[in-house]
């Protein structure tokens, strides 16, 4: 069975056609920006063994563990099939893997859930066309984003081998460093331009890393939050975006809420 993955990055195109329509129808963790970074742990037991992915389903994310979010096991149009990824830069493709909600490196075992918060516009859904109608364009235009104030986070649980883990996440850290400029990647035929691999700081697990990727499809500029921390033996990956921080082209936060969710219940 070949591995799926998460369409994680929505293309501004997607958003701009709802909004169309809608129209019509009326600490101290680095992150990889080059700065040196040291696993507050130490290093990992050689001899330690991957979690098997039984083990990982109870310990991902679930609906209990977060208010106001819900939780659900990824379907089918939430995924695509992983060798549908090419990237034009070799050193980049750990970076376009977790940003894509890919394994990172070659886990033993692996459990991923979608994450979606929605404001309170958007529980409330599109505005109708009459209430459209009592609105000026401006004020239609800022209600149907508000409405799609919605931040959907790809958790995925990867989890290694001895010190796999470790090693990874210092792949994935160095990547990041290479490739702060941008790349060029192919997710699903759909051609990309990673235009900016910037790193945060982050505190969480033994060891973390934390970028906002900026990428470009048809000209439309995308922001997707990419975190990735270890913890002993597995390593925990978030990719998130936010439908309405898309359509303003505004920043957005990490998913902070979910993370440390994660973080508490892998200990």
């Amino acid at each position: 069975m070949r591995t799926t993955v998460r369409r994680t990055v929505l293309t501004a195109s997607a958003v701009t056609l709802a909004l169309a329509v809608t129209a019509c129808g009326g600490g101290d963790q680095d992150g990889g920006d080059g700065a040196d970074a040291k696993a507050k742990g130490g290093g990992t037991d050689k001899a330690a063994k991957a979690l098997t992915a039984a083990e990982l389903e109870k310990l991902v994310i679930a609906t209990g563990d977060l208010k106001d979010h819900k939780v659900q096991k990824p379907g089918k149009d939430d995924v695509f099939e992983a060798e549908a990824l090419s990237v034009e830069r070799a050193e980049c493709e750990p970076v376009a893997r977790v940003l894509s909600a890919l394994p990172a490196g070659d886990p033993a075992a692996s459990a991923q859930r979608l994450v979606v918060q929605e404001s309170a516009a958007a529980k409330k859904g599109m505005p109708s066309m009459e209430e459209l109608a009592d609105m000026t364009e401006e004020e239609a235009k800022e209600a149907t984003i508000d409405s799609l104030d919605i931040t959907k986070t790809m958790t995925s649980l990867w989890s290694y081998d001895a010190d796999g883990a470790e090693r990874t996440l210092g792949t994935l850290r160095e990547a990041g460093e290479k490739c702060a400029g941008g790349f060029a990647m192919t997710i699903d035929g759909e051609k990309q331009q990673v235009t900016k691999v910037t790193g945060e700081k982050l505190a969480v697990g033994e060891d973390a890393v934390a970028w906002t990727v900026g990428t470009k499809t048809d000209d439309e500029p995308v922001e997707t939050k990419v975190v990735v921390f270890r913890q002993g033996t597995t390593l925990a990956g978030f990719s998130s975006f936010n439908i309405a921080a898309i359509s303003r082209g505004e920043a957005f936060e990490q998913p902070t809420a979910v993370i440390d969710a994660q973080a508490v219940k892998l200990g």
